[in-house]
């Protein structure tokens, strides 16, 4: 029987700004074998699969016990390679966990399973901000929120205005000088990279074309909100480290040292 819930991680081999950054050792172990077994430890109550676009990629988690499915190299989006994956899985609902977020919590796993039992068809998580170095740095990805509106029946958590790299908002007074005292109680939050899908939205997103906000920001959630659907958004405190280039690499093996 398809499973209600399912927990997908999309991989791609190949990485811009890190070379293969998923097979990048730290402390023996590649990161993605990391990252698989914080997912198993933190939320067993969900079955757990690995959707990869190589074999090495398959090679490295199943040679744990992992489940790895094989997808399209073609994709251009995680979302796209979701889709594929639970064509052939059949779950209701799908919770994404990036492959390079190896600090992902099971508090974080079971809020977006909440916000998706509000009723929205799409919910991700977003933390504070916590300096205005990050608030500049175009790989934190910036999200703004808003409250649902008034009557919206079963709603839960806020739903996203809009994601940047940019840094919004722009605090015209200060004429965008800001400091970490203003980053910390801006309006403006750190998106990370966590999703849950309703499976309808998921064969509908990959059905549609990259948006124009999309392409220019190449931020995929964005193609979301173009097409009009809701994104359902909680805050989490839980601490994070996505690993985007090989400093992360070494900011997270300091913390395991740690």
């Amino acid at each position: 029987m398809p499973p209600a819930i399912a927990i997908i991680v999309p991989c791609r081999l190949e990485s811009t700004r890190f070379p293969r950054k998923l097979l990048h050792p730290i402390r023996g172990q590649p990161l993605l074998r990391w990252v698989a077994k914080r997912i198993a430890a933190e939320a067993p109550e969900f079955p757990l699969y690995f959707a990869v676009d190589d074999p090495l990629l398959a090679d490295c988690v199943t040679a744990a016990g992992f489940q790895a499915l094989t997808t399209s190299v073609a994709h251009q989006s995680g979302t796209d390679r979701l889709a594929e994956a639970n064509r052939r899985i059949g779950a209701r609902h799908v919770i994404n966990v990036q492959a390079d977020e190896p600090l992902v919590t099971g508090a974080q796993i079971r809020t977006l399973a909440a916000l998706l039992a509000g009723g929205a068809p799409m919910a991700t998580l977003v933390t504070p901000f916590r300096t205005a170095a990050d608030f500049y740095n175009p790989n934190q990805v910036k999200a703004l929120l808003g409250d649902f509106p008034a009557g919206r029946t079963g709603a839960v958590g806020r739903r996203a205005l809009y994601f940047s790299r940019s840094p919004v908002p722009f605090a015209r007074d200060l004429q965008g000088r800001v400091d970490d005292g203003w980053v910390a109680a801006a309006p403006c939050f750190r998106h990370l990279g966590l999703y849950a899908y309703e499976a309808g939205l998921l064969d509908r997103f990959a059905a549609l074309p990259p948006g124009r906000l999309e392409r220019i920001e190449k931020l995929e959630q964005l193609r979301v909100l173009e097409n009009g659907l809701e994104i359902a958004c909680d805050v989490t405190d839980d601490p994070t480290i996505g690993v985007d280039t090989p400093e992360d690499a070494v900011r997270f093996e300091e913390f395991l040292g740690r």
